[in-house]
């Protein structure tokens, strides 16, 4: 068993008009000039997840030019069946019913509207690599929460809701802040939110890492071992003392900062500042010191780490979306990379421009040429 897209219908979205895919195999390669829109087929299944997408892009960015929303459908399957699952940009209505120009995703799971996209957490796991991530380690902590995130939402499903509160009760709380004088009682109430949400989602986090760097233990091969820890006040916490006593040490720490966070317009103290390090374990390494093809390794180890728990746990590894992934990779790597996804039984998008690099998949994948926005199956 497995989590696998078996059809994807894209409407209005990027350089799509309309488009349809039905893979058969288990791995999937896309290959064409840049630009072509390969990445785009790729983001459209990262949208089947909870978030913002591999691109991290705001909804309205991803409407063809011309149109007026999008739209991505899918039939889904995994470990709780199959599903027909869809997403797209709405229209938020103010009061009246008129429309009030503001954005918000719809989610439909077997035709039946869900409470937000946290719920697609629930049917499908995916996971993404992108070139972008390649400097993961050398850019800020937002990445690297972010994709810290994504590996503790395959293992932790409900870490997305945590997450999405977490965050909306520090918004409410910046902006009673902001407002001032802010009524005392109500600001405790959301420091009380949270901190239950806070510490719910460091520790899933610390849990995450924890299993992963088990699983990247158990494992050999070509791709590195990376050494990886969460740092954040809340995390010390964690180590330390119980959830309930983590959650009122934030609580305090977040009242005595009002003042702080009123005068800088934003939240000084949680979660939403922690950061993932990692170091190349057989060098004793930092990874922001190691080469561009290392970093890449290591992060590759991490993500079929995380794939490989996942199977473990869920009895299914999440759909790996793996955006120019060979480059950077010597023969050696690339060849190890194909054998490991053939032994999870993933089903992984694969993409890049040269098709040659995915000469070794020859009758082992599905080969669909991109170009200007059509897809053409070059399997045969």
């Amino acid at each position: 068993m497995r989590y696998a897209v078996t059809r994807l219908i894209l409407s209005d979205f990027r350089n799509y008009r309309q488009a349809r895919l039905t893979p058969a195999a288990n791995v999937v390669v896309l290959t064409g000039d840049n630009g072509a829109g390969k990445t785009n087929l790729l983001e459209a299944i990262s949208f089947l997840s909870p978030g913002r997408g591999l691109r991290g892009a705001r909804l309205g960015d991803v409407t063809r030019q011309g149109a007026d929303v999008w739209a991505v459908a899918a039939q889904v399957k995994g470990a709780a069946g199959a599903f027909e699952v869809g997403t797209g940009l709405g229209r938020r209505l103010a009061e009246g019913g008129d429309d009030d120009g503001g954005e918000r995703r719809l989610v439909h799971i077997d035709g039946a509207p869900a409470s937000g996209p946290a719920a697609l957490g629930e049917v499908l796991r995916v996971a993404w690599l992108t070139p972008q991530m390649d400097r993961l380690f050398l850019d800020g902590p937002p990445g690297r929460r972010r994709f810290l995130d994504r590996l503790t939402l395959a293992l932790h499903p409900a870490h997305g809701r945590e997450v999405a509160a977490y965050e909306r009760a520090m918004r409410e709380r910046n902006r009673l802040l902001a407002e001032g004088p802010a009524d005392p009682l109500w600001l405790t109430a959301l420091e009380g939110r949270m901190a239950e949400h806070g510490v719910a989602v460091a520790a899933a986090r610390l849990d995450a890492v924890e299993r992963l760097q088990a699983a990247a233990d158990a494992a050999c091969g070509a791709f590195p071992t990376a050494d990886l820890t969460v740092e954040g006040a809340v995390e010390a916490d964690l180590a330390n003392v119980p959830a309930v006593e983590a959650e009122d040490r934030l609580k305090q720490r977040l009242k005595l900062a009002r003042h702080r966070d009123a005068a800088m317009g934003r939240t000084g103290e949680g979660p939403h500042l922690s950061d993932l390090k990692a170091r190349h374990r057989a060098k004793d390494m930092a990874a922001t010191l190691c080469s561009t093809g290392e970093q890449k390794a290591l992060l590759i180890g991490v993500v079929l780490a995380a794939a490989r728990l996942s199977k473990i746990d869920d009895g299914a590894p999440p759909v790996l979306l793996l955006d120019e992934i060979t480059a950077h990779l010597d023969e050696r790597r690339r060849g190890a990379l194909f054998d490991e996804l053939q032994a999870l039984a993933a089903q992984a998008w694969l993409s890049g421009t040269d098709p040659a690099l995915f000469a070794d998949l020859k009758g082992r994948a599905d080969f669909f040429a991109v170009a200007a926005g059509t897809i053409t199956n070059i399997s045969d």
